[in-house]
C-alpha cells in the first residue's frame, strides 16, 4: 500500500489549506491506491517527534511518500533521511533552533485550535538535534520555494537543498500559491 503522509507546519493543523488541497486531490485522483494520512503533529518538538517516529513504524510496511510544508518540511527531511524514503518539502524551515528563540517562554496558540505551545530551550535542543545537515541523498528530495514567502527566507532552504530536485518560483508567498497546480507531479515524484 502506498501511504502520502502530509506534514503540516508550526501552530497549524490538519486542516489547513494545503492538507486539505491534497487531500481532495487524492481523493479525486487517486481514491484506490494512495492512502492519505495527516496527524496532528503537536508543536512541541519533544511531542511531535515521538508521534512522527510513531507513525513511520506503525505504517512501516507501506511505500510512505512524505510532503511537509514550513516545520513540516524540516519534520519530512528529518524522516526521509531516517526511513529512507522521498520527501516534498514545501517552503520548508532550516535550522529551525535558529529561528525560534524570539519564541521561548512565550506562550503560543494554534491556528486552528485552542492548544498552546510554550517553547524552551530544550525544544530548541530537539531541533538542533533533528537538523540534517548535509542530507545523505538529495535525490530523494523535490523542494518547492517561492521567493514571495514572508516567513522564511527561501535561500536558506535554497543553499541547504541546492542539490536536491529545486524548483524556485518568483512571487507567492509563505502558503505556496497555486499549490494544488503542483500535486500530479509530487504524488509522480514521490510514488515513481
Amino acid at each position: 500500500m502506498k501511504t502520502l503522509l502530509y506534514l503540516h507546519g508550526f501552530l497549524s493543523s490538519p486542516r489547513s489549506s494545503k492538507a486539505k488541497l491534497t487531500c481532495d486531490w487524492l481523493c479525486n485522483h487517486h481514491a484506490d491506491d494512495i492512502n492519505y494520512l495527516c496527524p496532528q503533529i503537536s508543536s512541541n518538538p519533544h511531542i511531535a517527534i515521538n508521534q512522527l517516529n510513531e507513525l513511520m513504524a506503525a505504517f512501516s510496511d507501506h511505500t510512505i511518500g512524505l510532503v511537509g510544508s514550513s516545520l513540516g518540511g524540516f519534520w519530512a527531511a528529518y524522516l526521509s533521511e531516517n526511513y529512507h524514503t522521498k520527501a516534498v518539502l514545501i517552503n520548508p524551515a532550516v535550522a529551525p533552533h535558529t529561528r525560534f528563540s524570539h519564541f521561548l517562554n512565550t506562550p503560543l496558540k494554534s491556528y486552528y485550535g485552542d492548544e498552546i505551545t510554550t517553547l524552551t530551550n530544550e525544544d530548541l535542543a530537539v531541533l538542533a538535534d533533528t537538523d540534517i545537515d548535509p542530507i545523505s541523498n538529495p535525490s530523494r528530495f523535490k523542494v518547492l520555494l517561492q521567493t514571495g514567502d514572508e516567513t522564511l527566507d527561501y535561500r536558506m532552504a535554497q543553499k541547504r537543498y541546492c542539490d536536491a530536485h529545486l524548483q524556485i518560483e518568483e512571487g507567492g508567498n509563505h502558503s505556496f500559491v497555486g499549490y494544488e497546480t503542483h500535486l500530479p507531479n509530487i504524488v509522480s515524484f514521490l510514488f515513481s
